[in-house]
């Protein structure tokens, strides 16, 4: 009977480990305080907290955790690949805290925010979420909505915004609130300013642009605490287009440069506003092409740009470092001539490569049609199809490529492999004849 009373609480430890940290753990609390020096800190259980942090979709968090980072960011509470209480979860296990999104209707799909009763809703639907997961300890940061100002005419959506802060601190007073920005939207920040004075901070998510976000802050006349919560590449709607509207995609390793200029220029010096970051992104997405936002390959690979935040993260280079290529020359011509070819005539199309750690590096070309998406806003995109048979060796550095027998748009692609996990790509958009 002893023996048998033992069993039953050893099992019963074992299902009480089993159970969620979320179920037994208490909230830690986050504040923003101002400096002695007139700027704002992040305070994390009363000790300065600096994000090192990484919106993420797919990709591994121990990874992220390995390359320095300290925190990550979502976009709903149970959209991604995990669902938020497992992502909290891990996160503690981790060591790093998580800036929960929560999910909230857009006015271009088609939400009313006049209608009174689906506000309340929403607003309900929320509450039940804060409530799920606002004492877990890994949480840092509520973000009501995603990018609301995005070809928004109604500013009652920021009524609604205010409303739902106003819930959270009456029910949560340990996490701070934000809710982000397409760009600096100087209407979008009239009426944050004007109708959401709840909210703790305010967030921005630019690209390329990020280098002016300060300048566009100082003549608003902001003063406030506010993060960077997307930056990283250039975006394919500040690039250079083809005459048949293809935007013209940097590759890898220009990609990791703008990386660095970005926070060289727009994070590193203005910390006295910007209480943290988060760099784009973490994972890989479909967007215009599969290749653009991502960190990642489709396939799993790390591209320049890890490189690039292992450094800003820890101050060092990855012990392996990823291959480093420049732009595809096809035809003897770059992307930016808007190359046209022959359906059925061959052309000799080139890519340079070399590798840091002179690894052997492997080669692979491919054909798709062109992207014709019109989403916005990172919303979901179809992968176009591989056109096969036009490429003579597709494992070649240097390649014959065949034009389709079909007119219309196109795009090589071309992807190198060190064989540690590390990749580089380059791509080049051409219409056939």
């Amino acid at each position: 009977m002893r023996l048998l009373k033992h069993m039953k609480l050893f099992v019963l430890s074992l299902l009480c480990c089993a159970l969620s940290i979320s179920a037994f753990a208490q909230a830690i609390k986050v504040e923003i305080v101002q400096t002695e020096d007139g700027g704002y800190q992040l305070l994390r259980g009363g000790e300065p907290y600096v994000i090192r942090g990484a919106g993420v979709d797919g990709a591994s968090l121990e990874e992220l955790a390995s390359y320095g980072a300290n925190s990550f960011r979502t976009w709903s509470i149970d959209g991604g690949v995990y669902p938020a209480a497992e992502l909290l979860d891990k996160a503690h296990k981790l060591g790093m805290t998580v800036s929960l999104g929560l999910d909230f209707a857009r006015e271009r799909h088609g939400f009313d925010y006049n209608d009174p009763e689906a506000v309340a809703e929403q607003l309900e639907r929320t509450r039940q979420s804060v409530l799920a997961h606002k004492d877990h300890p890994a949480l840092l940061t509520w973000f009501i909505g995603n990018e609301l100002n995005f070809d928004f005419t109604n500013p009652a959506v920021y009524d609604a915004v205010n409303d739902v802060a106003l819930m959270i601190k009456k029910i949560d007073p340990n996490h701070p609130v934000t809710t982000t920005l397409a760009g600096f939207d100087k209407k979008a920040m009239e009426a944050v300013v004007e109708r959401a004075p709840a909210l703790d901070f305010i967030s921005f998510q630019l690209y390329a642009d990020v280098v002016n976000l300060p300048k566009y802050i100082e003549s608003f006349g902001y003063t406030g605490p506010y993060m960077i919560t997307e930056w990283g590449a250039v975006g394919h709607w500040e690039v250079f287009q083809t005459k048949w509207g293809a935007p013209v995609e940097t590759t890898s390793s220009e990609k990791a440069s703008n990386y660095a200029k970005s926070y060289l220029q727009a994070i590193q010096p203005h910390s006295k506003q910007v209480i943290g970051n988060y760099v784009f992104l973490w994972g890989q997405k479909q967007e215009r092409t599969s290749t653009w936002y991502g960190m990642f390959l489709d396939s799993g690979e790390r591209t320049e740009p890890v490189d690039v935040m292992n450094y800003i993260w820890t101050g060092q280079w990855p012990e392996n470092r990823t291959p480093r290529v420049s732009p595809i020359g096809l035809d003897g011509k770059v992307a930016f001539d808007n190359v046209y070819l022959f359906a059925g005539d061959e052309y000799q199309a080139a890519l340079n490569a070399v590798d840091p750690d002179e690894d052997n590096l492997k080669f692979h070309w491919e054909v798709r049609k062109e992207s014709t998406a019109t989403e916005v806003g990172g919303d979901l995109e179809y992968v176009p199809e591989v056109v096969e048979g036009v490429i003579d060796d597709t494992s070649a550095q240097n390649i014959t490529l065949t034009a389709p027998k079909e007119k219309g748009a196109y795009r090589l692609f071309a992807f190198v492999y060190d064989g540690n996990g590390n990749a580089a790509h380059a791509n080049f958009p051409f219409f056939v004849k």
